[in-house]
């Protein structure tokens, strides 16, 4: 299966548990890996056989910095769901979440869910 990487999409959203993290927002990094069959993309140079990246790029914009939820995974959750439904040509998508500064104690870099999902 050929594959399609929408890498470190930058994002500003307002999801988590903590009223602050709601109230103030954070920085949210997206990779989204979506796996189909690019044969005909190649052979033909026609969009029609591919997932136009500006277009996955808006919708995933507009699920993270949309409305707010309390969990990452719901984003994750969200973010598969609509590329799925949107592209009859994605066999598969892996949506990784990283939540840069959550409000934990400790040293770090990140927490991130990343999650797997294909058609039934």
């Amino acid at each position: 299966m050929d594959r399609i990487y929408l890498n470190e999409l930058l994002f500003y959203g307002y999801h988590g548990v903590f009223e602050e993290e709601k109230k103030l927002g954070q920085r949210y990094i997206v990779d989204v890996v979506m796996k189909l069959n690019l044969i005909e993309a190649g052979r033909t140079d026609d969009l029609t056989y591919t997932i136009d990246y500006g277009d996955a790029y808006e919708r995933i914009q507009s699920i993270v910095e949309g409305k707010p939820y309390n969990l990452i995974e719901v984003v994750a959750e969200k973010i598969a769901a609509e590329l799925l439904q949107t592209y009859t040509l994605l066999q598969e998508c892996t949506v990784k979440v990283t939540k840069p500064n959550p409000p934990i104690a400790g040293q770090y870099k990140s927490v991130a869910v990343e999650i797997t999902r294909g058609r039934s």
